[in-house]
């Protein structure tokens, strides 16, 4: 399977504290990739690195290099052309106070589409893809805030992948939700991969089990162990992940 992005030597700094410490962690496309591990460890961190989320923080110093497609985003990409093709779902649910059709149609206007013809196809394609069509149809024009917890998260990632993105970037994006509401956007997630490739943090140890086809585990800013998700589970080759898994610490 090809890798859709590669980090390389990648280090990162907040002012003096390095919180990411020579990751070098590929992607593979049309797999969904779980980072694993306790609060503060780096994996939200590497994450944003992939969409350049990073750069909003002050302070904050890259070294080595992140590759989308085989193009380094930090040296040879535009952050507008980045943030399109790597969507983001954030942990709490985020829909911009304007209609279900407006929050959809955002991103698609932003990069130029303005015929209503062409916006009502996006909206009407994302909210099926998100599985949340048959719950909006008829409320296209109500505004967004009113929609449940769960349905607010389908939304956005609605919104995320009306521009078509390669990649979806998942902070966390069910630990707010209840366990119906969860799975599913477990099982959209499922679905989605045939389309995009998918990068989740999460704390959920069953979620990661359940859904993730690769696995990686970060602790104090390091990558302890990456593998086929069955086989970090089942069988750590690093006594760290063991631990974390059988709940030892985290």
């Amino acid at each position: 399977m090809a890798n859709i992005i590669e980090a390389h030597n990648l280090n990162l700094w907040y002012g003096d504290h390095q919180a990411l410490k020579n990751i070098n962690l590929d992607i593979q496309e049309h797999k969904i990739t779980a980072l694993i591990g306790p609060s503060g460890c780096g994996k939200s961190t590497f994450m944003k690195t992939l969409n350049r989320m990073n750069d909003l923080v002050d302070g904050c110093r890259i070294e080595g290099d992140v590759r989308l497609n085989g193009v380094d985003i930090y040296k040879d990409m535009d952050v507008n052309i980045l943030r399109k093709k790597v969507g983001m779902v954030f942990q709490k649910a985020n829909p911009f106070p304007m209609s279900i059709y407006d929050n959809i149609a955002y991103g698609p206007r932003l990069h130029g589409i303005h015929g209503k013809a062409a916006l009502d196809e996006i909206v009407e394609r994302s909210l099926k893809q998100a599985a949340i069509w048959d719950e909006t149809k008829d409320r296209l024009k109500k505004n967004a805030l009113g929609m449940s917890g769960g349905q607010q998260q389908r939304l956005c990632i609605a919104r995320a992948i009306a521009v078509e993105p390669d990649v979806l970037l998942m902070d966390e994006s069910t630990s707010a939700l209840d366990p119906i509401s969860t799975g599913k956007i477990e099982e959209l997630c499922l679905e989605l991969k045939k389309k995009y490739t998918i990068v989740m943090v999460t704390h959920n140890m069953q979620q990661a089990n359940r859904i993730s086809d690769i696995t990686a585990f970060f602790l104090l800013g390091e990558l302890i162990e990456t593998g086929a998700t069955q086989d970090i589970f089942l069988n750590p080759q690093n006594k760290k992940t063991e631990e974390y898994i059988t709940g030892r610490f985290g």
